[in-house]
């Protein structure tokens, strides 16, 4: 009986549980305020509240994203002139614009057409399909969100396995046979509803059970099968979310990161779209090879047939697939004035936010006053374009015919379809990270914390870099990678000042690092809906994600003491890092001579 009302409590309790977060967070918190220098105290009290309620999500991120808006003026922390702001600076433009022109792309369809263009062009051998997959990902996420890019492409690939191993009541099927004879559990597969609403497939199945193969070589055949069509899938959220690095307006970590640069260090002019892209698209292209090597390796892409052809059923089953890709590319017939147009206006975005300034050579911008024109001006122009550039191609014949339609000119993209496509909870994200930042900035907080990081300083960088690149990708698992970077930027731009290292040697492999959420189905939008259509396990995120962080961790270390440390001066302890506003505590601390966080300790 006792046993039953401490379980009917704590079922109660966790019915409410974002309740008592909300009441007795605050309530926890309340000794920093008394056991803490004053300004610094109450600075840490707002943060960790923050941080609790993004972690836990006891309030919508966008609603905890507005608490500096009353926390900092009421308690005296910033004036409400300084926090507000915050919430609409240029890098909010820069990334609304390219949220724009991701819902053009999207309300004419030609992320469909780059996609399938894409898998027409590498082929349907699983290895190579698996790297179509993922190159298509990765290019789209840089442009649209990794959440939009994975949940187009899942139907896809969906598709196209039902082509190459038939429908999934066969796998099945053959999953019981196994279960009969050896006694092993059933793989629970379910197909997404709309993958057949969105590619055409004939009603046959891709994989003919032949009458002469015996049971073992059907389960041999079905256990291939299942581990393909896991890589498969498994690779779309992995793609989008190392895609979503290579641009700053792939992913918002990016987006944090320019913005507190802008804050702390406002004579830093190193980054901007076009020298973002400069770093970190090799980056991209080099952790997607790795990650492409492992994922087909574990799931059975890499074997004697990625290149040599055989006439078996396989083979067979590859051509349906083919003929399916195929088909599906011909439904969507030439390409039209629209979608030209899309494609048009999409490389000329690209094209001047990477000539605008970058870096290694002249840009564009010094045709206008220095410092006027920054990527959210090219961003907002362009964008601006697509509410009345018309959809199809005007006829200066339509003046003289009276016979033809009146009707009024359909731009490419409506103010509606934007309201209906932006995610404006992220710009009220980004947001309150840039409030955030300002007051940890103003607070001292952030020199108060660094202050008490003095044994890192006898960490080699190196080492130190990819200790960062390792804690933010294992705690954006539980996190949102938004609030992960939010949280930990200011702290690791005050340790970079504090032992004296190029603030961008910590500050490019912490964003970067808050990107590789790869084991858990929580971690990411892109990983909850690949693992919501029922083919992939934990277990399988988790044994692949491991390897995957590992991969990454090492790609950005490379990527840093190699090219990075070209490209940003890295080795040298810039002017610009030494703010006018930074504490005596900061500046005035001895470093010894041995320490390897001196101005020479990089090689």
């Amino acid at each position: 009986m006792e046993m039953e009302t401490i379980s009917t409590l704590a079922k109660k309790l966790w019915c409410v549980k974002k309740q008592l977060i909300l009441v007795l967070t605050p309530l926890i918190l309340l000794p920093l305020l008394f056991g803490l220098p004053e300004k610094e105290g109450k600075c840490l009290y707002v943060v960790l509240l923050m941080a609790v309620f993004w972690c836990t999500e006891a309030l919508p991120l966008a609603v905890t994203a507005m608490l500096p808006v009353c926390l900092f003026p009421t308690m005296g922390i910033l004036p409400s002139k300084k926090v507000c702001p915050q919430y609409f600076l240029d890098t909010n433009f820069l990334f609304l614009s390219g949220l724009v022109m991701a819902s053009a792309i999207e309300e004419w369809g030609l992320h469909r057409r780059i996609a399938l263009k894409v898998l027409k062009i590498v082929g349907v051998k699983p290895a190579w399909l698996i790297l179509g997959m993922m190159i298509t990902s990765a290019f789209l996420s840089m442009w649209l969100s990794n959440t939009a890019t994975t949940a187009m492409m899942l139907p896809i690939a969906n598709a196209i396995l039902e082509s190459l191993f038939g429908d999934l009541a066969t796998l099945k099927e053959n999953c019981k046979v196994k279960e009969e004879t050896e006694g092993q559990s059933q793989v629970k597969l379910h197909s997404l509803p709309s993958e057949k609403q969105i590619l055409s497939i004939d009603g046959t199945d891709g994989m003919v059970r032949s009458n002469g193969r015996t049971a073992q070589e059907i389960r041999t055949e079905s256990e291939y099968q299942m581990k393909v069509w896991k890589g498969f899938l498994i690779c779309i959220p992995y793609a989008a979310s190392i895609g979503g690095t290579a641009t700053l307006t792939g992913t918002a970590p990016n987006l944090i990161l320019i913005g507190q640069l802008k804050s702390y260090f406002p004579e830093c002019d190193l980054i901007n779209f076009g020298s973002w892209f400069a770093f970190a698209f090799p980056l991209m292209v080099l952790f997607l090879i790795l990650a492409w090597l492992w994922i087909s390796f574990l799931y059975g892409g890499l074997n004697t047939r990625l290149c040599v052809k055989k006439q078996d059923e396989r083979a067979q089953a590859e051509k349906k697939a083919e003929a399916v890709i195929d088909e599906d590319y011909r439904k969507l017939g030439p390409i039209n004035f629209a979608e030209g147009s899309i494609a048009f206006f999409f490389i000329l975005f690209a094209v001047l936010l990477f000539t605008r300034d970058p870096k290694f050579v002249t840009g564009w911008s010094t045709f206008f006053n220095k410092g006027y024109v920054s990527d959210a001006t090219t961003g907002v122009i362009i964008v601006s374009i697509l509410f009345f550039f018309p959809s199809q191609k005007p006829s200066l014949s339509w003046w003289f015919d009276s016979r033809a339609s009146n009707t009024p000119y359909v731009p490419l993209l409506s103010w509606k379809k934007a309201q209906e496509c932006v995610p404006w909870n992220i710009i009220l994200l980004l947001g309150g990270g840039f409030a955030m930042a300002k007051g940890c900035e103003e607070s001292g907080l952030a020199a108060w914390i660094g202050a008490y990081l003095q044994p890192i300083a006898q960490v080699p960088p190196a080492v130190a870099v990819m200790f960062i690149t390792a804690f933010l990708a294992c705690f954006t698992e539980f996190a949102s990678n938004t609030a992960t970077i939010i949280i930990f930027l200011p702290v690791i731009a005050e340790l970079a000042m504090f032992v004296k290292v190029n603030p961008l040697y910590f500050m490019i492999p912490a964003t970067t690092g808050c990107s590789f959420a790869f084991m858990l189905p929580v971690s990411t939008p892109p990983n909850s809906i690949a693992f919501a259509s029922g083919h992939l396990l934990v277990k399988d995120m988790v044994k692949t994600g491991f390897v995957m962080n590992i991969l990454g961790i090492l790609s950005v270390s490379l990527a840093m003491n190699t090219w990075g440390r070209a490209m940003f001066s890295l080795e040298t302890y810039p002017d610009w890092a030494r703010p006018v506003n930074m504490s005596s505590t900061v500046t005035d601390i001895q470093f010894p001579s041995d320490s390897p966080f001196n101005l020479t300790s990089l090689p």
